[in-house]
């Protein structure tokens, strides 16, 4: 009996029906046709698991067309892959094999790289904004040190870690000499360079854990930290020395700057009080007026009863003397 016409029907159903048609059992007496149909099935099977984005089946069969979804299944996973690269910010994946897609994905990819480096750079620039923002809060524009209000913050902080290690501190006040008549003289812009060329020389001589700040016109404050008031006095005076000793250069000439400084100690149980640093500063800042009276370019500590100099010396280039 001819059935070649059912044969050829199986295989159409085989490749065209949306359920997998079962092999009779008159039909699997044929050899080749039994073979037709577990190839057809097993390819059926690859392409519905594709179609639905598996592509973990193994493919075992044999021919020109299980080898081309082979391949497809190779080159999907490998996509896969990139697609994951991708995701984890390497940009540098590129698709060659898929025509028209692989021109979409390339172009998809160089997008998203220009897109995130874009992005970076607005991010990095908003970053170095906020930075600078907080910078001059926090800064005196002119000379770049604290401004009064971040120097008491930040003493304040160092006066509470100083008191759980029952260290000593000093506040310093310090005032430039005779600097009204230095601007009426050589104008405000050298008046301004005079400030920085002080701010330089003065922090250089700063010790490891010592700050200072801008008070206000040509006032500064310091804060030595570790330094009982023997110490301040010796850093204080070092400062004034080191001033008086290195004039600014203005126009070609060298112009002598000097400065009053006066100093006030910290005690371990007063510096939680609220306030204590304006106290401080307060307090030095009596000390400096006392500083002035007693010929500027001097040194004096605050006592609590009577302030007295510790250590005077006189303008530059009179010589020093000691009371």
């Amino acid at each position: 009996m001819d059935r070649s016409k059912e044969y050829l029907e199986h295989v159409r159903k085989l490749l065209r029906d949306g359920r997998c048609p079962e092999l009779s059992e008159e039909l699997a007496e044929e050899p080749l046709l039994k073979q037709i149909h577990d190839e057809l099935k097993a390819i059926r099977e690859i392409t519905t698991a594709f179609s639905a984005g598996d592509f973990s089946l193994p493919i075992t069969v044999r021919g020109i067309i299980p080898g081309g979804l082979k391949a497809l299944q190779a080159h999907l996973r490998h996509l896969i892959w990139q697609v994951q690269m991708i995701e984890k910010g390497d940009f540098t994946q590129k698709v060659v094999f898929m025509g028209e897609f692989s021109t979409a994905f390339n172009n998809m990819v160089l997008r998203l790289s220009r897109s995130l480096a874009e992005l970076q750079d607005k991010e990095k620039t908003l970053k170095d904004s906020e930075a600078r923002f907080k910078f001059l809060a926090s800064h005196d524009p002119l000379t770049g040190i604290l401004s009064r209000r971040s120097f008491i913050e930040l003493a304040g902080v160092e006066l509470v870690h100083a008191a759980h290690r029952s260290t000593p501190c000093c506040v310093a006040m310090m005032d430039l000499d005779y600097f009204k008549d230095f601007n009426e003289n050589h104008g405000h812009l050298a008046g301004d360079e005079a400030l920085r060329h002080a701010v330089k020389i003065l922090e250089a001589g700063l010790r490891r854990h010592d700050f200072m700040g801008r008070y206000g016109g040509e006032e500064f404050v310091f804060f030595f930290f570790g330094a009982d008031e023997q110490t301040g006095m010796g850093v204080a005076d070092r400062l004034r020395k080191n001033l008086s000793e290195k004039p600014v250069l203005l126009k070609g000439s060298h112009i002598s700057i000097t400065a009053s400084f006066g100093i006030a100690g910290s005690t371990s149980e007063n510096s939680k009080e609220k306030d204590y640093v304006q106290k401080l500063i307060n307090n030095a800042d009596s000390a400096l007026y006392l500083a002035k009276k007693a010929g500027r370019n001097t040194v004096i500590m605050y006592k609590s009863e009577e302030t007295a100099p510790l250590s005077k010396t006189l303008e530059p280039n009179t010589g020093d003397t000691s009371q």
